[in-house]
């Protein structure tokens, strides 16, 4: 096989994945119009149309989608190949590809980068932030970070920062106009502010713990949001009550800005978790990180 040749399925792989020529040229370096030149000249030099294309959606035909069935074990093979004769380099060096939610990517992850480029400068992190779940091994990411309770079972899972907790939190102004809740009951019949959980588009149900005791809560009010500064500027804003992580309020509760509210009903929760399948083979980059935050942060890991 010629080298362009590789180039060429990598490409193709990249795009039908993606589902998008812009997002398969970020992740491989190359400009939109010569990752589009080489599509071209893969499927000319097949005589087959790989990819339906339209004004919004990129798929695979259906000769596109056998080639990428055949395709994806192979490439997976020959990474292998090349992370293991890179374990034989005298530091680890590579690509790293992350899949971490906004939260973690930003209150988790960003603060490792420095020192992490700083232990292993020859490992480049390629990070994709996105809430919804993806199938990170479908996605060819080496790791995903998520919250616990979203790491599936059949995952080797590594603690990554310490435990959580989620606030319920109003602006002193809402307080004085609306009074605060007793016990999570209350909040249906306050203004609250509702989020959609990235998965499906649902609204999330408040969850409250104390003790043996566990409810959920479908609350009701002027405002629905997937972006969380939206929910904290409204909240600041006397809108209403929201339900938010400490990572993001703590310093505005602390400040007086935000009083929080129902505290013996929010307990601290397991954390966020890197996680990755479980293989014979670790790629050396990612086997660097997982050895970098558990010096780090020494907590056992957990099979899942």
């Amino acid at each position: 096989m010629r080298g362009s040749d590789y180039a060429e399925l990598r490409a193709f792989a990249a795009v039908a994945e993606h589902g998008s020529f812009a997002r398969a040229a970020a992740q491989l370096g190359l400009s939109r119009s010569a990752l589009s030149q080489t599509i071209r000249g893969l499927e000319e030099r097949l005589g087959l149309r790989l990819l339906n294309r339209t004004t919004r959606s990129v798929a695979p035909s259906e000769a596109g989608s056998r080639l990428l069935a055949g395709l994806l074990p192979a490439l997976a093979d020959l990474d292998a190949a090349v992370a293991q004769a890179q374990a034989l380099r005298d530091t680890p060096a590579g690509v790293l590809r992350l899949n971490a939610s906004r939260i973690a990517a930003i209150h988790r992850l960003a603060p490792l980068i420095a020192p992490f480029q700083e232990a292993y400068p020859d490992i480049v992190l390629d990070i994709v932030v996105e809430d919804r779940l993806v199938d990170i091994v479908a996605g060819r990411f080496d790791a995903g970070i998520r919250l616990g309770e979203m790491v599936e079972r059949d995952m080797v899972a590594v603690k990554l920062g310490g435990e959580l907790e989620l606030m319920v939190v109003a602006a002193p102004s809402y307080i004085e106009r609306f009074g605060a809740p007793a016990t999570p009951r209350d909040l249906r019949h306050h203004r609250c502010i509702n989020s959609r959980w990235p998965t499906d588009g649902s609204l999330y149900r408040w969850e409250f713990e104390r003790g043996a005791e566990k409810l959920e809560v479908a609350v009701e009010g002027p405002l629905t949001v997937t972006e969380p500064e939206v929910a904290i500027r409204a909240v600041l804003d006397g809108v209403g009550i929201g339900y938010l992580f400490d990572l993001q309020i703590r310093p505005l509760v602390e400040a007086g800005r935000m009083v929080r509210m129902l505290e013996d009903w929010t307990p601290p929760f397991p954390g966020f978790y890197l996680y990755y399948p479980s293989r014979r083979q670790t790629p050396p980059p990612l086997r660097a990180f997982i050895d970098f935050v558990q010096r780090r942060q020494p907590m056992p890991s957990a099979g899942r």
